[in-house]
């Protein structure tokens, strides 16, 4: 959607919120995430990798990745070029690769290679933007946050959840209108905007959210 169309877009009622709130945990009661991890260091490390990169792409490229540098000690002395070329299939490969081993040296040197459990402290780690120590928290902890993707920002728009032009202040709406149940409902508009509301060619016949959606109009055939 362009700025124009956010800004003119129709408003959910709150009767509507509640409805795709109820919804959304209806159809997604377990939704986690589709990144393969075994334990915090993998988790972030992951999240950090899949930032304009698919879920798909990162679950390849890892189990190598973690066979040979399976926690931050290992991975603070890595050489660059063979983290480049262990990650070279992953979008903007150069600059995660440094950021991995930046993380990687913070983690041990300021965080006694221990992986910090708090927003403040996370975003503090190279890579490391709201979203993806948000993303860290709703999996392994179940924090009651919202972090917004491309897939959540399209979702929430085309369901009148916000007419915020981005990220941060989508979020806001999110937290705002929803306020509990933040972590599953991250995770069910993820996988709702990456298999049924997809950007081009939405799979709207079989949506059942189609009779809440504010854009269905430009979808018809």
């Amino acid at each position: 959607m362009s700025k124009k169309e956010i800004k003119m877009a129709k408003l959910a009622s709150k009767q509507e919120i509640t409805e795709i709130k109820d919804i959304f945990l209806h159809e997604y009661p377990d939704s986690v995430t589709e990144l393969k991890y075994s334990n915090l260091f993998e988790l972030i490390v992951a999240v950090m990798l899949s930032a304009q990169c698919t879920d798909k792409r990162v679950n390849i490229i890892t189990p190598e990745l973690f066979k040979r540098y399976p926690s931050s000690k290992e991975l603070s002395n890595a050489s660059l070029e063979d983290i480049k070329e262990l990650i070279k299939s992953c979008s903007f490969f150069n600059n995660k690769a440094k950021n991995l081993i930046k993380l990687s040296k913070t983690i041990e040197n300021d965080f006694g290679g221990e992986i910090p459990l708090e927003q403040k402290d996370l975003v503090k780690l190279a890579g490391v933007g709201q979203k993806t120590a948000n993303v860290v928290l709703i999996e392994y902890t179940g924090a009651n946050l919202m972090a917004v993707d491309t897939h959540v920002f399209r979702v929430a728009h085309r369901l009148g959840l916000s007419r915020a032009t981005n990220v941060k202040d989508t979020e806001k709406d999110l937290v705002k209108k929803f306020k509990t149940n933040l972590h599953q409902l991250h995770q069910a508009m993820v996988l709702f905007g990456r298999y049924k509301c997809k950007a081009v060619n939405p799979d709207c016949s079989s949506c059942f959210l189609v009779h809440l959606c504010k854009s269905r109009d430009r979808f018809k055939a």
